[in-house]
């Protein structure tokens, strides 16, 4: 469980600094989930910044779990 905790805060601190990168420098286009999925029009930076602070938990929450 934990490295499945790990592999998915690494999927999610990529997406997330993709789509941040990609909203401050106007980069990457085609990059990353967020530009991509519709509901989230106007509201990529929330999103991307949200995706990193998830990451963090998610990296923390693996910490906290036994080896296995």
């Amino acid at each position: 469980m934990k490295q499945v905790l790990e592999v998915l805060g690494v999927v999610a601190l990529v997406q997330g600094v993709l789509g941040l990168v990609q909203e401050f420098t106007g980069r990457l286009h085609g990059w990353g989930l967020v530009r991509r999925l519709g509901f989230l029009d106007g509201h990529e930076l929330y999103a991307s910044a949200a995706l990193v602070v998830l990451a963090l938990a998610l990296f923390a929450a693996a910490r906290g779990r036994a080896p296995g």
